[in-house]
């Protein structure tokens, strides 16, 4: 069975790079939620060196249907190279927020259409 929704991680360099993201995709509708942690530091292997640094993650909530425009978005304003997207289906979740997800995105696409 596949799931219906998605949370997306990202990170990024800045604060202000993260709420950039958050607020493009909110705008576009393309997620129903962007929750921004940071910083948090990250310890990783880059061009063959290993590197640590400070970032902020992005968790998006948003529908399996999406997702490609919600890369396409995330690369858009991404000051990275290659930056993490990746995609985790929402298996289970409180009925009342799945209602509420379902509805904003479905709301979502209804705007984009009119």
């Amino acid at each position: 069975m596949m799931t219906k929704y998605l949370q997306v991680v990202t990170t990024t360099e800045s604060n202000e790079n993260a709420e950039l993201i958050a607020q493009a995709l909110l705008d576009q509708r393309l997620a129903a939620c962007v929750q921004i942690q940071g910083p948090i530091t990250s310890h990783y292997w880059w061009q063959g060196n290993k590197e640590k640094s400070q970032e902020w993650q992005c968790l998006i909530k948003t529908s399996r249907d999406l997702y490609p425009q919600v890369e396409r978005g995330i690369k858009t304003l991404h000051p990275y190279m290659t930056p993490e997207i990746i995609a985790l289906p929402i298996i289970e979740g409180s009925p009342d927020y799945l209602a509420w997800l379902k509805e904003e995105i479905r709301t979502g696409a209804q705007a984009k259409n009119s």
